[in-house]
């Protein structure tokens, strides 16, 4: 995270665009807290210490295709994932070359194509086969 990157704050009672000002050096528990400026009036019912929930855009990407996470999903890595056939109730292993992650996306370097249907979840078990029916 870095000074001046666009955040989006909800309240609960509203969502507040704004800045982030400050970026805290100590890491505590796998969390950062960031200080975020809120230009114009505070919604309705805010308060200092209000539990809040913000998103803060890191990079914005144009032209990228991009699929949910899987269960095994790593930057810059490559995975065999199934990939349903057109139209089928089956699915292919395919290799896949992954690029950038967020908590719940992963962009698409190659092996897939916008439109490809794919399964997420952990597939481990079968390892051994190449095509899968699902019902």
């Amino acid at each position: 995270m870095q000074i001046g990157q666009v955040a989006e704050i909800d309240t609960r009672t509203a969502v507040v665009k704004g800045k982030v000002v400050r970026v805290d050096p100590n890491v505590e528990n796998g969390t950062v807290a960031v200080d975020v400026f809120l230009p114009g009036e505070l919604p309705k019912g805010s308060r200092p210490d209000l539990t809040v929930e913000g998103r803060i855009e890191l990079e914005v990407l144009t032209d990228v295709v991009f699929m949910g996470r899987p269960a095994f999903g790593r930057a810059d890595s490559s995975a065999s994932i199934f990939r349903f056939r057109p139209d089928s109730e089956e699915a292919e292993r395919t290799q896949v070359n992954f690029g950038r992650t967020s908590v719940s996306t992963i962009e698409i370097i190659s092996g897939l194509s916008p439109g490809d249907r794919v399964i997420l979840s952990d597939t481990s078990e079968w390892d051994d086969y190449n095509r899968i029916r699902v019902n």
